[in-house]
C-alpha cells in the first residue's frame, strides 16, 4: 500500500476524479485567491460530502470524512481549510436537526441538491476572550431576527452559498448563545478584505459584516450551556467534528512534505521512514477520534476530550516532523521553489486555530482529574 493511498481511495470514492484535476494544477494555481480548487470541488459534488444519504448526500461517515479531507490537504491546504469549515458547518446542521427535528433537514437538502458551500462565522477565539463568546448580537424585531457584527477571519467569504454564525441573541433572561444560518445573498451582508498573508489565501479568510441583517426565527438555533459550563449536545458534536477534520487537513499538508521526501529518495532510509510512521501514528489517532461519531451510542465530554487530545498531539506531530522534512529535502529544495516553505507555513497553521494550548491546558487537566471539560 502506498503511502495516502487509503486516503486517495477515499476521495477517489466520494469525488472521482477530483485527485486528479487537483494533482494535474501547480501548487500555485490550486492555491491562489479565487482559483480553480473550490469550483472543482463544488462540481465534483463535494458540499454534499456528509450530508446523510437520507438528505440526498453522499453520507460520508466521520472516519471516512477525515481520510478524505488529509487527501485534500495533500494537494490543496486552502481547499482543505475551506471545505473544512463547510463540512463543520453541515456536521452541526445535522445534530441541530437531530435535537430538534426542526426544518434543518430542508438545509442539508437543498446543501446536497444545490451544491451549496456553507461559511462559518463562528467566534475567532480572540486573546483573553472566549472562543464561545460572538461577536455577532441577535436581537428580535417583529417576526424577525436581526443580526449585527462581523466575524474575521472568515474562510469561504468570497463563495459561501450560505453563513452559519454564532450570535448571543439578546432574550428577557439576560444574552444566549444560538447559531444563525443566513443566506449569502441577504441584504447587509458584505465581505471586507481581511488577510494579509500568501499561506492559505485560497481560503477565502476575509471579514464578513453583517448590518441589520434580518432573519426569520426559524433560521435560528439557541444552544444552551450546562450548570458546570459544559457544552450541549450540539455544540459537543460541532466541536468534535471541527477538531479532527482540521486535525486531518494539516496533517495532509505536512504528508504532502512527506510525500516529496519519501519520492526524492535521498534521506537516510531510517529518516524517511521515522517520519512516515509519526504521520501514520498520528493520522491512526485522528481516525480513532472519529470513530465514535460513527457509533450508534452518545456522544459526549469523553469524546470531546479525545478530539482535543487528539488535535494537540496532531499539532505536536507537525512540529516536529516538518522541519524533519524540510531538512531532508534538503537546501536546494528550500531556494529552487516556494512549494517546501509554502506547505511548512501552512502546516504550521493548526496551533491558530480554537481552542489554543494555553486556554485549554486547565481545563483538559480538570478534565482528567473527574471534573466537566470546559471550552474556554
Amino acid at each position: 500500500m502506498r503511502f495516502l493511498e487509503r486516503e486517495r481511495q477515499t476521495l477517489e470514492k466520494f469525488l472521482p476524479g477530483l485527485d486528479g484535476r487537483l494533482a494535474a494544477l501547480t501548487l500555485q494555481e490550486r492555491e491562489r485567491p479565487q482559483g480553480p480548487a473550490l469550483a472543482l470541488f463544488k462540481e465534483a459534488g463535494g458540499s454534499g460530502v456528509v450530508v446523510p444519504s437520507e438528505h440526498r448526500g453522499l453520507g460520508a461517515s466521520a472516519v471516512e470524512a477525515v481520510r478524505l479531507q488529509r487527501a485534500i490537504g495533500s494537494r490543496s491546504p486552502s481547499l482543505a481549510v475551506a471545505t473544512t469549515m463547510h463540512h463543520f458547518s453541515v456536521a452541526g446542521l445535522i445534530q441541530a436537526y437531530e435535537v430538534t427535528k426542526g426544518m434543518e433537514w430542508m438545509l442539508l437538502e437543498a446543501v446536497a441538491d444545490q451544491g451549496l458551500l456553507m461559511a462559518s462565522g463562528f467566534a475567532e477565539g480572540r486573546s483573553g476572550q472566549s472562543i464561545l463568546a460572538s461577536s455577532i448580537t441577535a436581537r428580535q424585531d417583529g417576526d424577525a431576527i436581526v443580526l449585527n457584527g462581523s466575524k474575521k477571519p472568515c474562510s469561504l467569504s468570497a463563495s459561501m452559498d450560505l453563513l452559519t454564525a454564532s450570535v448571543m441573541l439578546d432574550t428577557e433572561g439576560g444574552p444566549q448563545l444560538a447559531v444563525a444560518v443566513v443566506p449569502a445573498a441577504t441584504p447587509g451582508i458584505s465581505v471586507h478584505p481581511f488577510w494579509g498573508t500568501a499561506a492559505l489565501a485560497g481560503a477565502e479568510s476575509d471579514e464578513i459584516r453583517l448590518e441589520d441583517v434580518r432573519v426569520p426565527p426559524d433560521m435560528v438555533v439557541r444552544t444552551e450551556l450546562g450548570d458546570d459550563g459544559s457544552l450541549d449536545d450540539i455544540q459537543t458534536v460541532g466541536f468534535i467534528w471541527f477538531e479532527l477534520m482540521m486535525a486531518a487537513s494539516y496533517l495532509g499538508m505536512a504528508s504532502a512534505l512527506a510525500e516529496r521526501v519519501l519520492d526524492g529518495g535521498r534521506a537516510d532510509p531510517a529518516e524517511r521512514a521515522r517520519i512516515l510512521v509519526e504521520l501514520e501514528a498520528a493520522m491512526g489517532g485522528v481516525v480513532g477520534a472519529a470513530a465514535p461519531l460513527d457509533a450508534d451510542g452518545p456522544v459526549g465530554q469523553a469524546e470531546l476530550l479525545q478530539s482535543l487530545v487528539c488535535r494537540f498531539s496532531v499539532q505536536d506531530t507537525i512540529d516536529r516532523v516538518v522541519p524533519r522534512c524540510l531538512e531532508a529535502l534538503g537546501g536546494m529544495s528550500y531556494v529552487s521553489s516556494d512549494e517546501t516553505s509554502y506547505l511548512a507555513a501552512c502546516a504550521a497553521a493548526l496551533k491558530f486555530h480554537p481552542p489554543s494550548r494555553a486556554s485549554s491546558a486547565a481545563a483538559l487537566c480538570m478534565a482528567f482529574e473527574g471534573g466537566p471539560l470546559v471550552i474556554g
